[in-house]
């Protein structure tokens, strides 16, 4: 066993609390047989009716997989989420409180709209559709999570304002105030991000301005390499994406490192850059930031300064990736709450997304923490593939690349 596995089953604290805020949705997911010649538009044609098979049915948005996966990993969780009072929201308070009894406490009925649907076209091997609906995502407003749950959580995570109109409208004024507010309480705070439609309001807010005002109150930032790149770098997404392999595979380390240093630089303490089957990026400032972080802060907070490391995913069969940055945040949050290093957090986050694609949902495929942890350290096989880039190597024991940022 190594240093690094066998740490995960030492003693900590007791469990801190956390809410997670944010989008939630109601997922539909309609069975559709395979299509002959494997064309979409051979079967969505005006006036033709296709017959499918039975809708599988669950929740969806960063509320309900990240704080699902909380949960299942043992954190005590709490939800926040605006939802309609209609029959799409009472099924999704249905399926929330068939995680955890009472989890839908925290979810908010508001009559005035709908609850936030997707219907998802999903034949086999075919690329999806999403038919979306935003509804009462749109409405949700800081004043949504009050200052007395902020008080009593050690973390408030929040996730998707891209396509939640209140929290990015007004240069993300409601989003400001929100984690404003947390940080003033004392906790510590977790943002994730999700990919706009490009001609969306959202996917044209000014992003780099909002950033600016929001990440000196954000703590950890979690977007994936997709998202920070549209955000930041629109001219470098572009161009990157467009490429024969696409961007992952012109993804390399000194990419990953100016990002992280932009993010530090615009006030976040730690960045978690998700990048698919290429792992997680993780970059920290330094001790006296580390210091800031609130009552989820680290004990140790000079192991937690000035790190930079890339870890990659471990080997699994993937079956789908719904919902598995979202995990990977889960696994990487479950970590800090209990105290352990960045190392072990990184290697928690990036084991949690690889139990999440082992399955077609967002949630099914995840384990309870000691399950999880069991697994790595018997000895799960990662991914590995060689950087070829100065300044990093491959540390065996702590299973991660590794890089030394300046202070």
């Amino acid at each position: 066993m190594s240093d690094l596995a066998s740490s995960f089953t030492a003693s900590h604290p007791a469990l801190r609390r956390a809410i997670v805020a944010g989008h939630i949705c109601l997922d539909i997911i309609p069975q559709i047989d395979p299509i002959p010649g494997g064309r979409l538009d051979a079967i969505l044609q005006p006036g033709k009716m296709l017959l499918v098979g039975p809708a599988a049915i669950a929740t969806g948005g960063a509320v309900s997989n990240t704080g699902l996966a909380l949960h299942r990993l043992g954190i005590p969780t709490e939800l926040a989420a605006k939802i309609g009072d209609d029959a799409f929201g009472q099924v999704i308070c249905d399926v929330v409180d068939a995680y955890g009894p009472r989890l839908s406490q925290g979810l908010i009925r508001d009559a005035r709209v709908g609850s936030s649907y997707t219907v998802i076209i999903s034949p086999p091997e075919i690329d999806r559709i999403f038919l979306h609906c935003s509804g009462a995502n749109n409405e949700f407003t800081a004043a949504d999570v009050s200052d007395e749950r902020l008080a009593q959580a050690a973390l408030l995570h929040f996730g998707y304002p891209p396509v939640m109109r209140r929290m990015y409208e007004n240069g993300a004024a409601q989003m400001i105030e929100l984690f404003r507010r947390a940080k003033a309480a004392g906790a510590t705070t977790s943002l994730d991000m999700t990919f706009p439609d490009p001609n969306s309001p959202g996917g044209q807010a000014d992003w780099p301005a909002i950033f600016k005002s929001l990440l000196p109150f954000v703590d950890v930032f979690a977007p994936s390499i997709d998202e920070l790149l549209f955000m930041l770098r629109r001219e470098t997404y572009a161009r990157l994406a467009a490429l024969p392999g696409g961007l992952l595979e012109a993804l390399t380390p000194a990419l990953l490192s100016s990002l992280g240093a932009e993010v530090l630089e615009m006030g976040a303490r730690i960045v978690v850059i998700k990048t698919g089957s290429r792992g997680a990026y993780l970059r920290t400032a330094g001790a006296e930031q580390m210091q800031q972080l609130g009552r989820a802060a680290p004990s140790d907070a000079a192991a937690w300064a000035n790190v930079e490391l890339w870890a990659p995913c471990f080997a699994v069969d993937v079956v789908g990736t719904t919902g598995s940055g979202d995990a990977t945040i889960a696994g990487f949050l479950s970590a800090l709450l209990r105290d352990l290093g960045p190392r072990q957090a990184m290697t928690a986050a990036t084991a949690v997304g690889a139990c999440n694609v082992e399955a077609a949902d967002a949630l099914s495929g995840l384990r309870p923490w000691e399950e999880t942890m069991a697994r790595v350290a018997a000895g799960w096989p990662r991914r590995v593939w060689a950087l070829d880039a100065p300044g990093w190597g491959w540390d065996a024991a702590q299973q991660v690349w590794l890089a030394t940022c300046s202070p």
